[in-house]
């Protein structure tokens, strides 16, 4: 349903986003991840038609972005921007009231009152915009984009200045867009949200350094080593434990060893813990926090898949 093609974006002489490239189908979320200032704002802007790149080509549900078929395009979008931008002296209500008038939307007063439901928002709805924590106003700012609801999301920090009861409904509503055939890219500088949230994870710095799902990511940064959980001190096995890995690291009752085959040595490992009495409460692959592959890729430092090439 999106396609963004090289796209690049350049105010006078400085770069924001360069050659980037990426497909969002139907029923998926794609979760944008970059430092301050790598381009995730100005890539949603673009896909938004708000702003122009510089070159490149963007296709929205079989249509590309022009300055002819903008108008249509950005109709079947709902687009949460950096800051909220409401109307300040018309209350909660008269925001939304006003956009569902612009958007055409039938029935508009029962789907401004789920989503003022929502959000939380029923006590404010005759509150004016000026007057709104930070909170409130993204909640409804977040309403403001899911009136008329959109074939399309593109949403710039949604979760943000929002408390954490908010923050479940609003994964619950994507959830649900997702499963109505919506597209959905939202930048996010919430790792835990990312990996919790989006079926591909984009992570830019200017330009597209990585684009898959978390796990896929994370196994990037697989290191090999098997974590193995027993129900004593791991130091009554060490004799046994430094056969298959002369440098395991054991902490208390968690062993982590390094096997040259994983998959064909654990086994092997397994049995022979068994048969000096270990008694064995877990084995998995010890695989890497998106945190941490995240920082290997906005830093450049190789990842294990990335050496092997």
């Amino acid at each position: 349903m999106i396609q963004a093609k090289r796209l690049t974006r350049r105010f006078g002489s400085q770069v924001a986003v360069e050659d980037v490239s990426f497909e969002v189908g139907a029923a998926e979320i794609v979760a944008l991840l970059g430092p301050n200032g790598a381009g995730k704002t100005t890539t949603l802007r673009m896909l938004a038609g708000l702003l122009a790149p510089t070159s490149g080509a963007i296709t929205i549900d079989g249509v590309q972005l022009t300055r002819r078929t903008g108008a249509v395009i950005r109709s079947k979008i709902g687009f949460l921007p950096e800051a909220p931008g409401l109307w300040e002296r018309l209350t909660v209500r008269e925001n939304l009231v006003v956009y569902a008038g612009l958007y055409g939307l039938h029935e508009a007063e029962k789907t401004i009152e789920r989503l003022l439901d929502i959000f939380g928002l029923g006590s404010h709805a005759d509150a004016r915009a000026a007057e709104l924590s930070k909170g409130m106003r993204q909640k409804t700012a977040i309403a403001r984009a899911l009136l008329h609801a959109p074939r399309i999301l593109l949403l710039d920090e949604p979760t943000s200045g929002l408390d954490p009861e908010v923050i479940q409904s609003m994964r619950r509503l994507l959830d649900e867009r997702r499963s109505a055939g919506c597209a959905i890219v939202l930048s996010t500088h919430n790792l835990d949200e990312a990996s919790r949230l989006a079926d591909r994870v984009a992570v830019i710095q200017k330009r597209l350094v990585a684009l898959d799902s978390p796990d896929s990511l994370r196994r990037r940064l697989t290191t090999g080593r098997i974590i193995v959980r027993l129900s004593r001190d791991s130091a009554a096995y060490v004799d046994t434990i430094r056969r298959f890995d002369v440098t395991a690291a054991l902490d208390n009752g968690v062993v982590a060893v390094r096997l040259g085959d994983p998959n064909a040595d654990t086994p092997g490992l397994v049995r022979a813990l068994v048969e000096v009495g270990a008694e064995i409460l877990e084995v998995r692959q010890e695989v890497p926090a998106l945190e941490d592959v995240y920082m290997h890729l906005v830093r450049g430092e190789p990842t294990l898949e990335s050496g092997r090439s």
